[in-house]
């Protein structure tokens, strides 16, 4: 299914094929060659979305923009499925597993890979050719690829990142769970006036 969101529509090569139960939704920009698979969701919430060319999305992979954070994947990329992607940037040929999840204005090199269930958190930069094992934390720029077993380690790197306010412009010092639900439901209300396209 293809819904405009803020004025903006879904764009597809004609030679990408987009499964019937894929939702794309604002201003997302498919390219030749891609491979879009069952139960994917791609939205574009206020900011855009860019996949390359020979791009794969697997199964039931969530890829997301917002208004602060658009997202970008180059040429020859693969999200696998149940991964989640929001607000990054992939360089070419960049490999995401199964159950992955990579944050706010994280910047993937070329080649990149984060292997099953691994984490790349926000603001982190991961070299070309850099490899986050299975269940490990990327956090950083440069990245520090951690064992998820050291906690204190991650959040000492994490907690000046203030995911807060990277990801729903609250300061970590004055969020809670009712201004940031508050922020997000305001901004999700502009898909109160989405359209079906296809």
């Amino acid at each position: 299914m293809m819904l405009a969101h803020l004025g903006k529509r879904p764009r597809v090569d004609a030679s990408a094929f987009v499964a019937p139960n894929a939702l794309l939704c604002g201003d997302i920009e498919i390219g030749p060659g891609c491979r879009i698979l069952f139960g994917a969701q791609i939205v574009a919430e206020g900011g855009s979305i860019s996949i390359g060319r020979e791009c794969i999305v697997m199964e039931n992979a969530v890829l997301r923009a917002t208004a602060r954070h658009s997202l970008r994947i180059g040429d020859n990329c693969l999200v696998g499925p149940n991964a989640h992607l929001v607000g990054c940037a992939l360089d070419d040929q960049v490999f995401i597993a199964t159950g992955a999840a990579i944050f706010h204005g994280a910047r993937l090199g070329k080649g990149a890979e984060v292997r099953i269930n691994g984490v790349v958190h926000l603001r982190t930069r991961l070299e070309p050719g850099a490899e986050v094992p299975i269940g490990w934390v990327a956090v950083g720029d440069p990245a520090c690829i951690l064992p998820p077993d050291r906690h204190d380690e991650i959040w000492a790197i994490q907690q000046p990142l203030d995911f807060p306010l990277t990801a729903y412009g609250i300061d970590r010092a004055e969020a809670d769970m009712v201004k940031i639900t508050r922020s997000v439901a305001a901004a999700l209300a502009s898909h109160l006036d989405d359209s079906r396209v296809d």
